[in-house]
């Protein structure tokens, strides 16, 4: 049985039985009373529990299966993670309390902190941002600042590299700089020579990933590090491909001045749903006065706030999405420095086993080894089948398997992006990759099948113009 939890409502019934009041009743102002009874469903407990557990069921998530969301790191989490951030000295604390009693709280985000900055070779770091965006227009913010209070107003050029997450540019413009695309080589890395043209007196800092978009490592990063930072700017590192070098190399040996993490994709929080997310801004010591506030500190064996000399001001109600720190430290805790080098071995492993077990099938754009994630080139295919990327995609979901990133980055066309993550097996890697090689050559033997798909869900292809154009956002 399927449809709406009101097609399942019978006059009468209920979920409850509660019991009678023993207390004298509250006559409720007749301006604040509804003037009809309230629409709702009226149901059976073991109807009420068989309607949403069966919702749930439709919706496919890391816990269902294969999750290769390429670039945002669909990884499966462990469940002790979350017991530790349900703990009741943790949830049941309120922000406003007084601080002597929110000690352990303030000590774990500390920790927290610590690990981080030890992680990114960082001098200082702020636990305020929700996301990975809100980290990028921190860490900007930062910047800002600093160049402002040197009497730099004149650096207002930010260099974003063409194969960059789109949030990039966006998180440049809000705080104020110009965008200077910078194109990619080949082999999928900076043009070095385009770098050192648009570096000048006018830039702010150069905004990067690395590994890239693309999954490759580059490795004239010193080369970048100098040359912005001998013309006076600063260098940023966009965080959300940690998961391929944590424990192995830091973004600050790199050179790099500021970095956001993404807590919700690297350190074991759930991804997706619409949130809460973490993205802390980590920053060289040249910076670490412009850091949000408060920050927390430590004296004589007690934890206190303090506000940063010249902070940019909050960024964020209170201290952050804390719970999802909790996950974080947890996670961080119980893999300790070996196993979160593992973590990031396995993620390059299982992305380097996935792309050679393709690449006798597929179009791969960018030779070589991959570091965590991969892209797919299905240009070629499109020209000789009419099947596109969007079309594979939607197959693979007829195959039990969640579709990767499609379209992205822009400078691969007809691109699928591979993640296979550090917790999925071989055994389910070899899988990803016979359903892939399958729906292959259903675009050449049958592809009007995967120009339906897919038909195992129970909605098939909506209207996706429509759907932009026209949101649907209340029932």
């Amino acid at each position: 049985m399927s449809g709406l939890i009101f097609d399942k409502s019978k006059a009468g019934r209920r979920c409850a039985v509660i019991p009678s009041c023993d207390i004298t009743g509250y006559s409720i102002p007749a301006d604040y009373l509804r003037a009809e009874k309230a629409e709702l469903p009226e149901v059976a407990e073991v109807d009420l529990v068989r309607h949403y557990t069966n919702l749930s069921r439709k919706a496919y998530g890391v816990d269902n299966g294969f999750y290769p969301l390429g670039s945002c790191t669909m990884k499966y989490n462990p469940k002790i993670d979350e017991d530790a951030a349900e703990l009741r000295g943790f949830t049941d604390v309120h922000p406003l309390q007084p601080i002597n009693t929110v000690q352990g709280c303030l000590e774990a985000m500390d920790m927290l902190a610590g690990f981080l900055c030890e992680i990114t070779g960082m001098d200082a770091l702020t636990l305020q941002p929700a996301a990975g965006a809100h980290g990028e227009f921190t860490a900007l913010s930062l910047i800002k600042a600093y160049l402002t209070d040197r009497g730099e107003t004149g650096r207002t050029k930010l260099i974003v590299p063409d194969s960059a997450h789109g949030t990039n540019p966006a998180s440049a413009a809000m705080c104020g700089f110009t965008v200077v695309n910078i194109p990619s080589t080949p082999d999928g890395l900076v043009d070095i020579e385009a770098l050192k043209s648009a570096v000048g007196d006018d830039t702010a800092a150069l905004m990067l990933t690395n590994p890239n978009t693309v999954g490759k490592y580059d490795r004239n990063i010193e080369t970048f590090a100098k040359t912005v930072h001998d013309a006076g700017g600063l260098l940023y590192y966009d965080g959300a491909n940690l998961n391929a070098i944590m424990g192995i190399v830091r973004p600050g040996d790199m050179g790099f001045d500021a970095v956001h993490l993404n807590l919700h994709k690297t350190f074991a929080t759930p991804h997706g749903g619409g949130g809460p997310g973490s993205g802390p801004v980590g920053c060289k010591a040249r910076l670490a006065k412009y850091l949000p506030r408060p920050v927390v500190t430590k004296n004589d064996g007690t934890y206190s706030f303090e506000t940063p000399e010249k902070s940019v001001g909050m960024v964020k109600s209170f201290y952050g999405n804390f719970l999802v720190c909790i996950k974080a430290l947890a996670y961080i805790m119980t893999l300790g420095a070996e196993g979160i080098r593992e973590a990031s071995e396995n993620a390059v492993l299982n992305a380097n086993y996935l792309q050679e077990s393709l690449r006798d099938s597929f179009d791969i754009p960018f030779d070589g080894p991959c570091m965590h994630e991969f892209v797919l080139s299905l240009e070629r295919l499109k020209r000789e089948t009419g099947v596109t990327a969007s079309d594979i995609a939607k197959g693979l979901i007829d195959r039990g398997i969640h579709p990767p990133t499609m379209y992205f980055p822009l400078i691969v066309h007809e691109a699928l992006m591979l993640e296979p993550t550090e917790t999925e097996s071989r055994e389910t890697l070899d899988f990803a990759a016979t359903a892939l090689k399958d729906a292959l050559q259903a675009a050449y033997s049958d592809p009007d099948s995967l120009h339906r798909a897919p038909v195992t869900t129970p909605v098939g292809r909506p209207d996706e113009t429509a759907a932009v154009r026209n949101p649907i956002l209340k029932a």
